[in-house]
């Protein structure tokens, strides 16, 4: 659902397209250098200049593998060592913290 849109922002809306509109009918040539430059802009924005030679250019992402590698199952679950977890105790007391913070 769209949003209502509140009064001031009706006002300014309405004030900005007569603005438009006045400005056009006295004056198009002025118009056309603002629109020109955020033409230039917009299109620079959705299309940037090495974006192509970029694209050309492009390494593939990964390399292609051999595919006797593929076929043999992969060793690096079995290599692990499991090592057990040592819990080293601290010498810091704890009586100087508060005990809410």
């Amino acid at each position: 659902m769209p949003r209502k849109m509140s009064l001031p922002t009706i006002i300014i809306l309405v004030l900005v397209v007569i603005g438009l509109v006045s400005q056009t009918i006295s004056n198009p040539y002025q118009l056309l250098i603002p629109v020109g430059v955020f033409g230039v802009i917009y299109l620079l924005y959705k299309f940037p200049p090495g974006a192509a030679a970029r694209s050309r250019t492009r390494q593939p992402r990964y390399k292609a593998s051999n595919t006797r590698k593929d076929s043999q199952p992969s060793n690096r679950g079995k290599t692990r060592k499991n090592s057990p977890f040592r819990v080293i105790e601290g010498g810091k007391d704890d009586d100087d913290l508060p005990k809410y913070h």
